[in-house]
């Protein structure tokens, strides 16, 4: 078991030694990102082979006796209003990453914050009321600038309060994933979250 202070000092927590104390894996945690980072392109651009643009029909001019360059479309790439020469279709960027692999990027990146001291601990995280001047307040008391505030389920109004603070992000952990993890340089946790992750990712 790995023992985790909270914030305050107050106590401290014990977690999971497989999820909290794991070697960090560059390797995986590159790759996990990589394809978070992939499957989250659109791949909608599209743009008109020769083929596709509309008109271009007729043979611009005769083949033979002009003096001028053999056409048969003008729609042919080289010309204005013509088709593209390797057109962009819609594509999928996705790459395939199984649960074991990913699961062990995430217990990596997290039990990296646990041995650097990124990874705060708190009982609970609530605002009095949904206000960025009232969330800057709790934050300046964990003297954090760039956080992941990590919760079992999210509390409403601190999302409201998080959402025109810049560098602060607000998930439960049904929504983590490894780029939030490495986004931020501090990770709020409350104790419900952690012994929810504790079962998700055991």
């Amino acid at each position: 078991m790995v023992e985790l202070t909270t914030a305050d000092s107050s106590k401290n927590v014990s977690v999971s030694d497989d999820v909290f104390g794991a070697t960090f894996n560059e390797a995986l945690v590159h790759q996990v990102v990589t394809a978070y980072l992939a499957g989250s392109r659109s791949g909608n651009a599209a743009q008109k082979t020769r083929s596709e643009v509309r008109g271009g029909g007729a043979k611009p001019w005769r083949q033979k006796g002009t003096g001028r360059a053999r056409a048969g479309t003008s729609r042919s790439p080289i010309w204005t209003g013509g088709g593209v020469t390797f057109a962009a279709k819609p594509r999928d960027y996705s790459q395939k990453v199984n649960r074991k692999m990913y699961r062990g990027a995430l217990r990596s990146i997290l039990s990296r914050a646990a041995a650097d001291g990124s990874l705060i601990v708190v009982d609970d995280f609530k605002v009095s009321e949904p206000k960025t001047r009232v969330l800057k307040a709790e934050l300046e008391g964990l003297n954090v600038t760039s956080a992941l505030l990590l919760m079992d389920e999210v509390d409403e109004s601190v999302y409201l309060a998080s959402r025109n603070i810049p560098r602060i992000q607000v998930l439960d952990v049904d929504g983590l994933d490894p780029v939030s993890l490495m986004r931020h340089k501090n990770i709020v946790v409350t104790t419900a979250a952690l012994s929810r992750l504790g079962e998700v990712l055991a």
